[in-house]
């Protein structure tokens, strides 16, 4: 179990802070082959951003788009298809604390934030160091996530900050599922029995 000093709006069957990893049982759509970071899980439901999906759009064209002046010290990166909720709005997933605006904390060593002045930040070089920029989020209603992990559509393991934030897009669905001591490519769709 997780340790929640610091954020007692939590509960201790709180999935916020892990990695949701699909397992073969989702063969299409958006979610396969996904790796989403949870945001928020209670009662009444939960909220994540995909953290291995790129789209076809690079930071600096984001900021362009949003006029936001680019400095020489922001790196371009591509920018994640983070859910197909709100694919309009981008989030930027960090580590820190809550410092900008429309910032939240998530666990005491990340935040979520949605507002314009992040992205003014990081394109002047002054935002955070460790960072995501997504568009959209998945989001499940009140026991929706709790009833497809009962399908053995997802499996959890508490994320890694340095698989967040350090490994390429396209790597860590893997590092995460070796987290749990699985070869993810090595799932099936078909339920064992001892």
């Amino acid at each position: 179990m997780s340790d929640h000093r610091g954020n007692p709006s939590q509960s201790p069957a709180s999935l916020r802070g892990h990695f949701l990893m699909a397992t073969p049982v989702i063969s299409s759509g958006f979610f396969n082959r996904s790796l989403t970071y949870l945001c928020h899980h209670d009662e009444h439901g939960a909220m994540g951003i995909v953290v291995n999906h790129c789209l076809d759009v690079e930071l600096s064209d984001m900021l362009s788009h949003l006029d936001i002046e680019i400095s020489s010290a922001c790196p371009d990166r591509s920018i994640l298809a983070g859910g197909p909720v709100a694919t309009d709005h981008g989030f930027v997933l960090h580590r820190g604390e809550p410092l900008w605006e429309g910032s939240q904390a998530v666990t005491d060593e990340t935040s979520l934030t949605g507002s314009r002045d992040i992205l003014c930040a990081i394109a002047a070089g002054e935002g955070p160091e460790d960072y995501l920029v997504a568009l959209g989020y998945a989001g499940w209603s009140a026991g929706q996530l709790e009833a497809e992990m009962a399908e053995n559509s997802w499996l959890t393991v508490q994320a890694d900050l340095d698989i967040l934030f350090r490994s390429a897009a396209e790597d860590r669905l893997a590092a995460a599922g070796r987290r749990l001591g699985i070869d993810i490519d090595l799932l099936s769709t078909e339920a064992g029995h001892a």
